[in-house]
């Protein structure tokens, strides 16, 4: 939920060419309706869940604009019930001819200094649609709200909340007669049911406890199925026999946790044929918590899902051909080697950094689930543990790995390999893993948007600072420094090497 925000001024609204709407008939229009009794209507919270839903935003509110307030009637994924008017979008969309959509409102000038945008509630896409009487006077609007721009609405949305806005004044101006609030509802209800049947999903709904007690017309023409034989637990035999186990784990899941429900599962359409179908479902809370409602999606992504496996093939036998490559790099640097013994030495240490890269490479690449890694493809400790496997003791750990672990990605795993296959070659070369009692600790931790990594060698030989810089010295700073906007703090202490690496978090994962 959005939470409140201090409340700040704002310049006076200013008039709309043509607008001419009389402020004292209009607070006398608010005033005929009992606003107090409106608040937080079920029929009305059941409109602004929905419009949300459509629009696929986390707020949508029914605000009615008064003379030095805007309160809100109805809301969803909001806290607030009232702001002060000059801080109020609705109190422009309810000027308009038809909805008001503010893409950004960062870069709008009638919203960019706004408190609502630049403090607590960090508004950016707002869509609202006018609450006119019959009589012409304005009273606020139904919106939807988004914390991240938007391009705009879709024609379906729009037209969707046209249609919610008109039963929002329906239920305003029934709100004077029990007998007519009732029967607002009844019609809020088959507009309802009306909107749900031209959307291109499959809508469902379900009680609170997850019978299934309505579908839209969409599931009916999908599945061919008589109309109320899915009800209740009969949605489950729809699914392919493997894949109802796993759909009413998760749904039971979700039952017992309010939490989101979405699987993939294939979905037995009337000609026979089973369809991979995205499932999606979001509890609807009352004021108290607890859950009055679930509504639902059912969304035919067959070809997405049959494309994205054939990529995925495409994506593993590239990554394999290019393993290859690095194998045959590495066997015709041998070649050479053998044809030239003086180049033995540069020979070896060069075939070590092919097979580091193609470590990495391996460790991140795509795979299928019977070659993928162990460890999280995007786990620095895990592509680490891959590296300094060869180095491992079979009776002891002669590298341990510890600390805050991060993420990485296809990008940063080269560099990190050749800096930390480098430290450890020079570590066997001169120092803790020269003999059999050295050992070598490396520690991860996250300062601020950095990621320090403490490289630490004890028990080996003593070491001294090298008197010039050579080659590996300068490839550690090339993958640290220049590859990964990092630094290298190296100290060669009496008890073993000890270096410093800081990184930004940034250069490590795209994400």
């Amino acid at each position: 939920m959005m939470s409140d925000m201090t409340q700040t001024s704002q310049p006076p609204l200013p008039v709309a060419p043509g607008w001419r709407i009389d402020e004292h008939a209009r607070a006398a229009a608010i005033a005929e309706h009992d606003i107090e009794s409106l608040r937080d209507d079920a029929a009305l919270r059941r409109i602004t869940d929905f419009a949300a839903a459509l629009c696929e935003v986390p707020v949508g509110l029914v605000s009615i604009v008064e003379a030095e307030r805007q309160t809100f009637l109805s809301r969803t994924g909001l806290d607030l019930t009232e702001t002060p008017r000059e801080m109020s979008f609705c109190a422009y969309a309810m000027r308009e001819d038809d909805i008001m959509v503010i893409p950004d409102a960062t870069q709008d000038p009638r919203f960019a200094d706004n408190p609502l945008v630049i403090d607590g509630l960090g508004i950016r896409f707002y869509a609202g649609v006018p609450l006119v009487r019959d009589d012409g006077i304005p009273l606020g609007s139904l919106c939807v709200i988004d914390t991240v721009p938007r391009a705009g609405l879709t024609a379906l949305q729009r037209q969707g909340l046209k249609v919610l806005a008109e039963d929002v004044l329906r239920r305003l101006g029934d709100s004077r007669s029990a007998a007519a609030s009732r029967a607002a509802i009844g019609d809020s209800e088959g507009r309802f049911r009306t909107l749900a049947d031209t959307m291109p999903q499959m809508v469902w709904s379900t009680q609170p406890d997850g019978f299934h007690d309505y579908y839209n017309a969409r599931w009916y023409e999908f599945t061919g199925v008589p109309a109320g034989s899915t009800d209740g637990e009969g949605w489950a035999g729809m699914f392919h026999p493997d894949d109802q186990d796993r759909a009413w784990a998760v749904w039971q899941h979700s039952l017992a946790t309010g939490e989101p429900y979405q699987i993939e599962y294939r979905l037995r359409r009337h000609d026979g044929q089973y369809r991979w179908t995205l499932g999606r479902a979001l509890p609807i809370f009352d004021d108290t918590g607890a859950i009055v409602r679930w509504f639902g999606t059912c969304t035919d992504i067959h070809e997405a899902k049959l494309a994205s496996e054939e990529r995925e093939v495409v994506a593993q036998e590239l990554s394999h051909r290019i393993k290859n490559i690095f194998a045959v790099i590495s066997g015709l640097i041998g070649f050479s080697a053998r044809a030239n013994p003086g180049f033995a030495t540069v020979a070896d240490d060069l075939r070590a950094r092919v097979i580091a890269l193609g470590r990495a490479h391996d460790f991140v690449r795509p795979h299928s689930a019977q070659s993928r890694p162990v460890a999280d493809q995007t786990s620095l400790q895990g592509l680490l543990a891959e590296l300094f496997e060869p180095y491992q003791s079979r009776t002891a750990s002669r590298i341990t790995i510890s600390g805050d672990d991060v993420a990485i990605d296809d990008r940063s795993a080269t560099p990190i390999a050749l800096l930390f296959h480098e430290l450890a070659t020079n570590a066997t070369k001169y120092g803790a893993l020269y003999n059999d009692d050295g050992a070598i600790l490396v520690h991860s931790r996250r300062v601020g948007d950095r990621i320090v990594i403490e490289w630490r060698e004890r028990g080996g030989p003593m070491v001294q600072a090298p008197a010039k810089t050579g080659f590996g010295s300068q490839l550690i700073e090339l993958s640290a420094v220049r590859q990964l906007a990092g630094t290298v703090a190296q100290r060669w202490e009496r008890s073993g090497l000890e270096v410093e690496i800081t990184l930004p978090e940034s250069s490590l994962s795209r994400n």
